[in-house]
């Protein structure tokens, strides 16, 4: 199921993690393990860093493997949600409307 996944990291956390090196090495670690389909860095919510991702989660129980990471390495607050690019918005729409059509019957 392809995810859009939003990192936020505190400003005092990721302050420390780029002095300390760690940042680039955890984003580095998860580009190179988990190989997003796009990546989007150093945009500002609530004025923290932030990015974000979309990947393709082949089981919920990467979660934790993605998310772990950023946690204790960043302090980083995570959302999680269910994307869908045009092609599966087009499909979902077709399936749509042939339930329309079954119901209607």
């Amino acid at each position: 199921m392809r995810i859009f996944l939003s990192v936020e990291i505190p400003n005092t956390q990721g302050n420390e993690a780029i002095k300390s090196g760690s940042m680039p090495r955890v984003m580095k670690d998860f580009m190179e393990k988990h190989r997003p389909e796009a990546a989007y860095f150093i945009t500002s919510t609530n004025g923290n860093r932030n990015a974000h991702f979309y990947l393709d989660l082949k089981d919920v129980s990467y979660m934790p493997v993605i998310a772990e990471p950023f946690f204790s390495e960043l302090g980083a607050k995570i959302v999680w949600c269910p994307a869908m690019n045009a092609d599966d918005l087009k499909k979902g729409l077709e399936m749509l409307g042939s339930a329309s059509a079954v119901g209607a019957r």
